[in-house]
Parts: structure tokens; C-alpha cells; sequence
């Protein structure tokens, strides 16, 4: 039974079910994966805005549907217009009280429950047999850590995190929004590498080098790397996964 202090301290207190409980599904991981030709990961793309994470998992999205491979990319600014939008972007429809509860700023403690957000949708993905990608900054290493310990421990799949390891100086030059210059002016808060730190993975699964070469080039290791990992059941064992790969290539050199 509560105590008077705990039940008076919340204006708006919140009921929580006992009875919620885990329903394993009569399909499990190892009969989606005979089914559709590959184990389902999550691919996670970290590094600096501007650094290249979404061209580059874009690039790599495209040469797996190519390949006939079901994949999904989960962006960070698509999703903040949904699962993970902000409070001006709810009140309207729902109003101010539930824009302010559940809606997401940059904040960290607003960043922590983006990525848990998203990283229980690339669970539940990665459970459906899908090769989810993930574009996010995701600057803080436990919440990452997080993460994996979902994927790899709770759910038993595979975790591949991707530094997409750009300079500063670099991602500050391409700034496609103009936000590094916002973030200079101090026009916005917590910005990640200038008023906000970016926490780089001490032991990624894949580094890539981002201030040089082509996002196609960059996507083409990651889709390696899946291969010698064995995420794609239906290849021998010495196959790169690069025949199919190079026919999707655009070597526009498009910048990241």
C-alpha cells in the first residue's frame, strides 16, 4: 500500500498494470532467418552531425534492397517527426499538457529516451527478420550501450555499431543546416561537439574514416562486414557480397 506522502506527490499519478507480461510468438528467430535468407541486426550509425551517418546508411540501404535483402533505415530527423517528436510539434493535435509529458527536445535526459525509443523499434525489427539501420548522432555512450545490451542480451541478435568517425573541423564545414553556425552563435542549447560532448565508442564494430572516400565506398565495407559476419545465410562462406553491391553504386561522390 502507498504511503500518503507517495500517492499525494504526483498531480497526475500514472497506473501501472501488474499483469503485463512477455508473449513468446509461435515463429521464432531461427525460422524467420530460414525464411528470409538472413539473420535480422541492427546496423547503428553514430558519429557528429554532418559526419555522414545518413548518406551513408542510405548508400548501404539501397545496395541491400538491390541485393532483394529487407532492410529499414530509421533516421534521426524522420523520427522526431513521429515516435520521437517534439512538444511544438504535438500541442497542436494533442495539446500543451501531453506535448510537454511525452514530446522530445535535445536535452540529455530528452536524448536518453530518443534512443531507448528507437532502439526497442530496431529490436522489434531486427526480431522480424529485418537488417534495421539506424542514422542517429546518439552522442552518449551508455545510451548506445543500452541498446546493445537490448539487442544482444535481451532479444539474442546481433548489434553492429558504426563510428562514422568525421572530424570536427570537417562536419563543421559541410554544416548542410546551418547548424554548427547556430551553435557558435549560441542559438542553440546543447549541441553535440560544441556545447554538448560527443562520447566516441571505445571498440566499434566498424570504423569508418568519413573525411575521405565516397559514401558508396564506405557503405560497400559496412555490406563486407555483414557478409564475413554472416548475417546473409544464402552466401558461401568466401563471398564478399560485393557483386551485387557494385551494381548499385552511384560514384557521383556525393558529399556526406
Amino acid at each position: 500500500m502507498q504511503s500518503a506522502s507517495n500517492m499525494t506527490s504526483d498531480p497526475n499519478p500514472r497506473s501501472e498494470s501488474p499483469k503485463v507480461v512477455w508473449h513468446t510468438g509461435s515463429v521464432g528467430l531461427a525460422q524467420r532467418a530460414e525464411l528470409m535468407g538472413q539473420i535480422g541486426c541492427v546496423v547503428w550509425f553514430t558519429g557528429l552531425s554532418g559526419s555522414g551517418k545518413s548518406t551513408i546508411a542510405n548508400r548501404l540501404d539501397g545496395m541491400l534492397q538491390t541485393q532483394g535483402r529487407p532492410s529499414f533505415l530509421l533516421d534521426g530527423d524522420n523520427i522526431r517527426h513521429g515516435l520521437c517528436a517534439g512538444p511544438s510539434m504535438l500541442e497542436p493535435q494533442y495539446g500543451a499538457s501531453f506535448a510537454q509529458r511525452f514530446g522530445l527536445g535535445f536535452s540529455p535526459q530528452d536524448r536518453e529516451e530518443n534512443i531507448r525509443r528507437v532502439g526497442a523499434v530496431t529490436c522489434l525489427m531486427a526480431s522480424a527478420g529485418l537488417i534495421c539501420l539506424t542514422a542517429f548522432v546518439s552522442p552518449y555512450r551508455k545510451d548506445r550501450d543500452r541498446v546493445r545490451s537490448m539487442i544482444e542480451e535481451q532479444a539474442g541478435l546481433r548489434f553492429f555499431e558504426v563510428f562514422v568517425d568525421t572530424p570536427l573541423a570537417i562536419c563543421e564545414q559541410r554544416d548542410p543546416k546551418g547548424l554548427y553556425r547556430q551553435a557558435r552563435e549560441g542559438k542553440i542549447p546543447f549541441f553535440t561537439g560544441i556545447t554538448d560532448p560527443y562520447e566516441p565508442p571505445p571498440s566499434p564494430d566498424l570504423v569508418i574514416e568519413a573525411g575521405t572516400g565516397t559514401p558508396e565506398i564506405h557503405a560497400q565495407s559496412v555490406l563486407e562486414h555483414l557478409a564475413l559476419e554472416r548475417i546473409f545465410r544464402d552466401l558461401p562462406r568466401n563471398s564478399s557480397a560485393n557483386s551485387s553491391a557494385n551494381t548499385s553504386a552511384n560514384t557521383s561522390g556525393e558529399g556526406l
